[in-house]
């Protein structure tokens, strides 16, 4: 593979970059002069966690799974507040969340995002770091996203990219990393696989003991009683997922593809499932014969978002990772015709997508995450027929672009 001349220079980069930031700042200070912490509070989703939060201090954590006594509680936090956002986190997730409501909520949103926010950082910059690839992360829309939703996808892609950088060196705390990540299992399954591919047999008893005794931590520490809301919840989600028309134009998936288009449910989960299946193979493949790090980490984070049929715009905030990755590759390795134009719609999924379906009622993530699982699985299967070894992480490549 030759690099030749492309559009996509590194000034390019920089200045598209610097136009989204500005556009996602102004967003933001627009956000702040005119939110009274009213019917749409920032941090909008956060309000979830802030309600679950003060439900389970008050000894009541399984109320959370209950979303009238859910509303009051968010409505505690905040008093205007006119929509009610759903609980339907394992009990788990309660001792990340359980300080919160400590604080009043417009504290809370900002002690829980900007550390989450810290940790997913640190990982980038453990993957890549110089000034191209920081203005790139400062533009990203999966970055801003998360970060006005007050979601958890800052936290959740900092434990699968921090679980994947440590697996080599320090398999037990990868599982570890792991098993934490079971705050959100659906965004797990795919652990399991590449691991198998490996023989990584440490990391996966750590991952699984891990998860266990989390889970067990949570039920014991809040009561039963939590455990079963949760488990109970589980069917309404589902119903949830299957006929809340606004839901599909924030879901990347092939079902909300699929539904979008007025495909029924069984259907939509039968090519789902379908689609699952390749993903799965094509990680067990990756992982199994390429040695190339930051291919197999690219494929496992990407091909996270094929498999489930459940995960939001917010969570490709894990986007940044695949795409740094592949980036490196390709700089040390040379492009093949397309691949930049795919991390770009990468770059750009969380937010046009949901812009793209509300006007033209089509989901555009699984076609824009199938690519770069493809332009992975290629790169991965060109690597593993010429024995290229594994790549080191921390290069400042993107000061190279040409």
């Amino acid at each position: 593979m030759k690099t030749q001349a492309h559009w996509l220079n590194r000034e390019r980069l920089i200045f598209y970059s610097r136009i989204f930031l500005a556009l996602f700042l102004i967003y933001g200070l627009g956000s702040v002069f005119f939110s009274d912490t009213g019917g749409h509070p920032l941090g909008l989703d956060f309000i979830a966690f802030w309600g679950a939060s003060y439900l389970a201090l008050a000894g009541h954590a399984q109320d959370a799974y209950n979303i009238p006594l859910l509303f009051k509680a968010q409505q505690i936090g905040v008093p205007a507040a006119k929509v009610s956002y759903p609980w339907f986190y394992p009990p788990s997730y309660f001792l990340v969340i359980l300080p919160l409501a400590l604080l009043p909520y417009l504290a809370a949103y900002g002690t829980f995002i900007l550390s989450t926010l810290g940790g997913y950082l640190l990982v980038f910059r453990r993957i890549i770091r110089g000034k191209t690839a920081m203005w790139c992360l400062a533009g990203f829309s999966g970055l801003w996203m998360n970060f006005f939703d007050g979601q958890n996808g800052f936290l959740t892609a900092a434990l699968a990219g921090a679980a994947l950088l440590n697996l080599e060196r320090r398999p037990v705390l990868a599982g570890v990393f792991i098993g934490l990540l079971a705050i959100k299992p659906h965004l797990a399954m795919l652990f399991p696989v590449a691991l198998l591919a490996i023989g990584a047999w440490r990391t996966l008893i750590a991952a699984a003991v891990t998860a266990i005794t989390f889970m067990a931590a949570g039920t014991a520490i809040l009561g039963t009683a939590v455990l079963k809301a949760f488990l109970a919840s589980l069917g309404y989600a589902r119903l949830f997922m299957e006929n809340t028309h606004l839901l599909w134009n924030k879901v990347p998936s092939v079902f909300a593809f699929l539904r979008l288009l007025g495909t029924s449910a069984t259907w939509a989960y039968a090519v789902q499932f379908a689609v699952a299946v390749v993903a799965v193979i094509a990680v067990w493949r990756v992982w199994r014969h390429c040695r190339n790090r930051n291919l197999r980490n690219a494929a496992l984070m990407t091909a996270t978002f094929l498999v489930s049929p459940y995960a939001f715009y917010y969570d490709l905030a894990w986007l940044a990772f695949p795409i740094a990755w592949l980036a490196l590759d390709g700089l040390r390795n040379g492009w093949l015709r397309g691949e930049r134009e795919v991390l770009v719609a990468a770059w750009l999924l969380p937010l046009m997508m949901v812009l793209i379906a509300a006007m033209l009622k089509v989901q555009v993530g699984p076609l824009v995450l199938g690519s770069l699982l493809w332009m992975t699985y290629r790169r991965a299967t060109t690597a593993s027929m010429t024995g290229a070894p594994a790549s080191a992480a921390c290069e400042d490549q993107f000061e190279t672009l040409q």
